[in-house]
């Protein structure tokens, strides 16, 4: 082959290699790439947890008071898992202190706080219009405010169904009680008490020692102890540690459980223990709170009827026809039927507090500062 023909072999071939690559170009257009899918839609933030402070008189384990306030806190996480934080501080002086630690609660974003002793309802009123985003809930107090309502228990039912196990226990006819701080709160209950006992026992005589402070087990042992000297071989309490049973079981005396279930400290004196359950007034208060629809300026009274109020672990040896007795009474304090302040009923100086057939009203109840008859002595302060 001579040079010519192999340069024309040559140019055939680049002139080829041209014209694959025009018929690449000129063919199928290239498909433009897919569009990249939309990107999911974000879950929407979760909102953030209601946060629940409580503020207690008394430790956790006092085994009373604060003890079932604690078990209805509790409660509340159960009922409401996620929805909301809880948080307490335990031992808060009804003082100064008092202030203190709620203002502290406020201000660390809690926005619903229980004040669960009524000494703190002047800090409690004093912090409130400084947090009118936060809502305030007092126990056992009667001062409210626009962020701030109060609610209680009829402790003084609990305490009535005890006396009249009490009366029928009782072998020298001499009741001892241990009072915490004369407020109507707990001389209602005392007097609640004495009139239970007599419903069943008139004999009975109730005695009293005041040891002005609602957890302090070696003063409340002294009282007991005065009081088992005193003659009184059944002890009541309206104080929050269970130093009063554990000083009648070791004493070989009989005595009740308060605020919560106590048997376990002394369950050879053990006759019943007046229970308190805060879950349900809680778990109201939490979802109103929840649900935009807590008002404050309120306040609420339960007992029985409410499920706040019950007696509880009544001894194998209290009669039958006794606990009978005390179940009637709790179906009527549930159903409206049965009413433990009428009269005629007179204080200890036999004066007409209620007239007969007359029925004490929450005004009334809610202002007792006298003993009923039957009761020793005067009302610390009274005139």
């Amino acid at each position: 082959m001579t040079d010519f023909q192999k340069r024309s072999l040559l140019k055939v071939a680049a002139l080829a290699a041209v014209a694959g690559a025009a018929l690449v170009g000129c063919g199928k257009k290239e498909e433009p790439a897919p569009a990249p899918a939309p990107a999911a839609a974000a879950p929407a933030p979760k909102p953030e947890p209601l946060k629940i402070a409580f503020a207690y008189v008394g430790p956790v384990g006092d085994g009373g008071w604060t003890f079932a306030h604690d078990n209805a806190r509790k409660a509340l996480e159960k009922e409401f898992g996620d929805k909301i934080v809880t948080s307490f501080v335990e031992n808060v002086p009804e003082s100064a202190d008092a202030e203190r630690v709620i203002r502290d609660m406020a201000t660390s974003g809690n926005k619903l706080i229980f004040g669960t002793t009524f000494g703190y309802m002047e800090p409690m009123l004093k912090v409130a219009p400084d947090f009118k985003d936060v809502k305030f809930e007092h126990a056992t107090g009667y001062k409210q405010a626009d962020n701030m309502r109060t609610y209680d228990s009829r402790t003084y039912e609990g305490a009535y169904m005890a006396g009249v196990i009490a009366g029928k226990m009782t072998k020298s006819n001499t009741l001892g009680v241990v009072a915490s701080i004369p407020i109507p709160e707990v001389i209602r209950n005392i007097n609640s008490f004495t009139l239970g006992a007599q419903s069943v026992n008139p004999k009975v005589k109730t005695k009293v020692v005041w040891v002005n402070g609602w957890f302090d087990p070696p003063k409340e042992t002294e009282a007991a102890t005065s009081l088992i000297n005193g003659g009184a071989d059944v002890l009541f309490q309206n104080t929050d540690s269970p130093a009063v049973l554990k000083t009648a079981e070791a004493k070989g005396k009989r005595a009740f459980g308060w605020d919560s279930d106590m048997t376990a400290y002394g369950p050879k004196a053990h006759l019943a223990s007046a229970i308190i359950n805060w879950s349900p007034y809680y778990i109201k208060a939490t979802k109103e709170a929840l649900d935009g629809t807590w008002a404050g300026n309120g306040a609420v009274w339960w007992g029985v009827k409410e499920g706040a109020i019950d007696i509880v672990s009544i001894a194998e040896d209290v009669p039958a026809d006794t606990k009978a007795r005390v179940e009637e009474i709790k179906k009527g304090l549930a159903d409206g039927t049965f009413a433990i302040w009428k009269g005629p009923l007179k204080d200890s100086a036999g004066k007409d507090v209620l007239k007969d057939g007359e029925v004490a009203d929450d005004k009334f109840l809610s202002g007792v500062n006298f003993y009923v008859k039957g009761v020793e002595g005067k009302v610390p302060g009274a005139k």
